[in-house]
């Protein structure tokens, strides 16, 4: 994926990662668009960026998945990027919590069906460009679990095989397949992770991303230092260690 020249479609581009990928792409020469499911962040983002687009989407409606999707090919047939970013975190104490199984339900419809149902929907699309890319937003989760979030880190692994298995059946083709594993990021995912000394800054998390992609347009995964203990952990064999540093006993 060129840094450069793309329309790029955001999910999940009014806050967090979604934002700073959103501004820092814009800024580097791209058209883009941010969708989200309220339209007053999305139009904060985009205030002051010409160039830069709206678009209300619930990720969790699969109708409206299909109808953003056309109308957008329709509006901005360049479109050659997707970032599916949108995502939710939350935690489920299974044993305690009458809310659990309903946490689950939703954190499955927005961290896994959104993004399996827009690719579905614009891939034929994508096919036609000359050349195009889907970006898939996974976590370092997805490779050693945090325990007390277990179907946000799930859907992450769930995630991360579907971007293999899908770059594998688009080989060939001119869509580009990447995945984006973030580490631990100060954004507003979950509460007080902002401020939690432990998370990388978002702006520095941005930066190296798009330097590794610049560095390297045809890599299959963005991976930054902070994640690779996560990403290696199990091929190091230090994935019981890592997963008693995340998971406290």
């Amino acid at each position: 994926m060129n840094p450069t020249g793309n329309t790029i479609l955001v999910t999940g581009g009014g806050s967090g990662i979604g934002r700073g990928l959103a501004e820092a792409l814009h800024d580097a020469g791209n058209t883009v668009i941010v969708a989200g499911r309220r339209r007053a962040p999305l139009e904060a983002v985009a205030a002051g960026r010409p160039g830069m687009h709206v678009a209300v989407l619930d990720i969790d409606d699969a109708a409206a998945i299909r109808d953003v999707a056309a109308r957008l090919v329709a509006e901005h047939p360049g479109l050659d990027v997707l970032i599916n970013n949108a995502g939710i975190m939350r935690v489920e104490q299974v044993l305690t919590d009458v809310e659990a199984l309903a946490i689950a339900e939703a954190t499955i419809a927005t961290n896994l069906l959104g993004p399996i149902r827009l690719t579905a929907a614009l891939l034929p699309h994508l096919l036609a460009r000359p050349k195009a890319a889907v970006v898939n937003v996974s976590s370092g989760l997805a490779f050693v679990p945090r325990a007390d979030t277990p179907s946000y880190s799930a859907t992450k692994a769930a995630i991360h095989s579907y971007t293999i298995s899908l770059r594998h059946q688009l080989r060939g083709t001119g869509v580009q397949v990447i995945e984006l594993a973030p580490p631990l990021v100060a954004t507003e995912l979950t509460p007080g992770q902002r401020d939690n000394p432990r998370a990388m800054p978002l702006d520095d998390f941005i930066r190296e991303s798009l330097a590794l992609l610049a560095a390297d347009p045809d890599a299959a995964e963005i991976l930054v230092e902070r994640v690779m203990p996560q990403r290696r952990a199990e091929a190091s064999g230090r994935f019981d260690a890592v997963f008693d540093l995340i998971n406290p006993r």
